[in-house]
Order: C-alpha cells, then structure tokens, then sequence
C-alpha cells in the first residue's frame, strides 16, 4: 500500500479503496467521504501517513447535496437529532466495516456509542423512537439495524425500571447481538428462498461466532456475552443454541430478543418487504407465550404503543398523520402530526396541524397505512 501524508488530507475527500491507520486498523472504507473529527482525531494521535492502494477522489456536490436532502427527510424537524442518531449509525457502520475485515475492534469504542445512543434517547426519546420507523439510510443495513434494536432494547429495559448499569449492558448486548453474522457468506445471508437444514445450522451458528467476538476479542463482561448467545432462546423452550425456557433465559437476552424480531420485521430484506410498525406489533402480541417473555411483551407494548411513534395513519376524515408520541394509557389514542389534511392539502416538516386523539374524540385511526401509500401525494 502507499503511503498519504495527513497533511495532504482534506474533508470530503475519498479514496477508491479502504484508508488504514498503521496497514491493519480502517480509517474510511472505500468511497465514503473522510469527516473533518477524522483527520482531526488523526492529528490528535500524532499519525503523519494514511495507507492505502486507492486513489484520491473528490465528491461530486451535486450528488453530495442530494444525499443530504435523502439523509434528512421532511419528517424529522428535529434535524440535530437525526444528524445524531445518523452519526451514530455511521460509528456502528466502522466497527461492522472492520469485523468483517478480521480488524479488532476495541470495547471502549463501543462503550462510546452505547453512551452516545442513550444519551440520545434519553434527550430526545420522541425522535429516536421515530428514526426507527422513518429513518433513509442506504448501504448501512446492518449498522442501522443493530442500532435500531439497541433503542428498542433500551426502551424496554427502561420501562422494566432496570438499573443504568444494566441498562447499558443490555445496549451493548443488542449493539452486539448480531456480529456473528459478520463471519458468515454474504451469499448465505441474503439468499432469496429456503434455507436448506445445514444453510439453517450454519445461519445459526451466528449466536455463537457473536459471543467469542464479545467475550475472547473485544473482552466484554459475561453479562453482555450472555445477551448475545442467548437471544435467540424461547420462552417455550424451543430456541438455539441451549434450547432453555422461562426465566432461565438472560433477562437481557429476553429484552433483546422481543426488540429483535420487531426490527427484523419492519426493515427490508432480500427475501421478502418490511411490515408496517402497526403489524409488526399485532404479531407481537400475538405470541401466545411461544417465543417471547410476556412481562417483555407488556413492557413493550407500553413503551411504544399499538401504532409506534413514526407510524403513518389514516384518520376517520380521511386526513393522513405521523403518529409522534404515545400514551401508555390510551394506546389507540397517540399525539399525531397531520402530513395530508382531509382536503388534500400536504405539509413538511412540523407545518401540519399537532393532535392529540385522546383529546379530540370526534378522530380516531382507521387503519395504519404503509408509507408507500401516500409516497406519490407528497409532492
């Protein structure tokens, strides 16, 4: 590899293949623009000389501009938020990038973005949960999806009044639940059809490739180690790799579990579309204690609502709403944000009228709607 002094480094540039720190540690992948915290992170750590075998290329600003405007949608008002919570996506990104590069990955830097991720929640709980149903990234699937589920996991083992120790645990374990999949064929992993039964073995063995990333390499705690092996236990005792029931199964690992599945269901995959948030949660509830703790369940249910904070619904008048914050109490009543009126007017960003439905009785939500519905009436 050649060698590229700092000094020649500038923001927003990029290279046509990986940046290294010292021939094995990844700066950038291939193609993503190096940030400004880079090169200055790279200052502060006295690194005079990148390497890489790529070339150095400049953005093209149009296409950078248009990026921006994909990356922060309408929706979200609030914009510092989502910048944050993108960031944060963008941190999970470099650690999946260097897994399945076989690069170590040190647990302070994931202790970084579990703190980072619930200080997140915790200032701007609404809008973290919302990101997780109207958030557009592209090419960060898995990163976004782990962070997704760390939320979730968080929400939960929130609303179940765990500990903040705990709670962090639990975050690092849903951050880290999945990294096994990292060691397995990308083929593997997005064919389309049937698994045939040694497909199935293999796919998961990933419970098990997570726990020795977590435990051997990155040296975390038998607490995190244990979420990671066990999430995919069942309540009924029918799960992998122990095959254990009830309450023997981690409390993490059952949180991590039920935030899991309701990621895997609303997000898109290669062998099938994602569900509504709305029917995401009605099979949730739907269990019947097979695969889920029932007081996590609850919990659940409790934090997000039957129609989940970013939700779109269809309202008795015929208007369209976001849903934006939901009240244990009265789950079928959020607080909502029209995005159509009932004349057919369209509005952006918070112009549309705010309505809590446990105040105004003359609304109520007709059915959920999938966002694809009204993607051709918004402009």
């Amino acid at each position: 590899m050649k060698k590229v002094p700092v000094k020649q480094l500038k923001e927003g540039i990029m290279f046509t293949e990986p940046v290294y720190i010292d021939g094995n540690n990844l700066l950038v992948p291939a193609k993503v623009e190096i940030r400004k915290k880079d090169i200055s992170r790279l200052h502060t750590w006295g690194i005079e000389f990148v390497e890489t075998n790529g070339e150095m290329i400049h953005a093209d600003p149009k296409a950078k501009a248009q990026a921006q405007v994909t990356s922060l949608p309408d929706v979200f008002g609030n914009s510092e938020a989502y910048r944050t919570y993108i960031s944060i996506v963008d941190n999970m990104n470099e650690v999946c990038n260097n897994l399945t590069a076989g690069i170590s990955v040190e647990a302070r830097y994931i202790n970084m973005i579990s703190s980072r991720l619930l200080k997140g929640i915790r200032d701007q709980r609404s809008s973290f949960i919302g990101f997780i149903l109207g958030g557009e990234i592209k090419g960060r699937e898995m990163a976004k999806s782990l962070i997704n589920t760390a939320i979730l996991s968080a929400l939960i083992a929130m609303e179940l009044k765990q500990p903040h120790h705990k709670v962090l645990h639990i975050v690092t374990g849903a951050l880290l639940h999945d990294v096994g999949m990292l060691r397995l064929p990308k083929a593997l992993l997005e064919k389309r059809g049937g698994l045939s039964p040694v497909e199935l073995e293999r796919i998961k063995s990933h419970t098990l490739h997570s726990f020795k990333i977590v435990g051997k390499e990155m040296q975390f705690p038998s607490d995190v180690g244990t979420i990671v092996l066990q999430h995919h236990e069942r309540w009924d005792g029918e799960g992998y790799p122990g095959a254990i029931s009830g309450e023997a199964i981690d409390l993490g690992a059952r949180i991590v579990s039920v935030a899991d599945a309701f990621e895997a269901m609303i997000s898109q995959k290669p062998y099938r579309n994602s569900m509504i948030g709305y029917q995401a949660m009605k099979n949730l509830l739907s269990d019947n204690l097979r695969r889920f703790d029932p007081n996590v369940i609850k919990a659940f249910i409790t934090t997000l609502g039957i129609y989940p904070i970013g939700s779109i619904i269809l309202l008795n008048n015929g208007a369209y709403a976001r849903v934006v914050d939901v009240k244990s109490t009265a789950p079928l009543r959020p607080k909502i944000r029209i995005l159509i009126d009932e004349s057919g007017k369209v509005f952006r960003q918070d112009e549309g009228s705010l309505i809590d439905l446990l105040e105004n009785k003359g609304l109520f939500i007709t059915r959920a709607v999938d966002p694809k519905e009204i993607a051709g009436r918004d402009g």
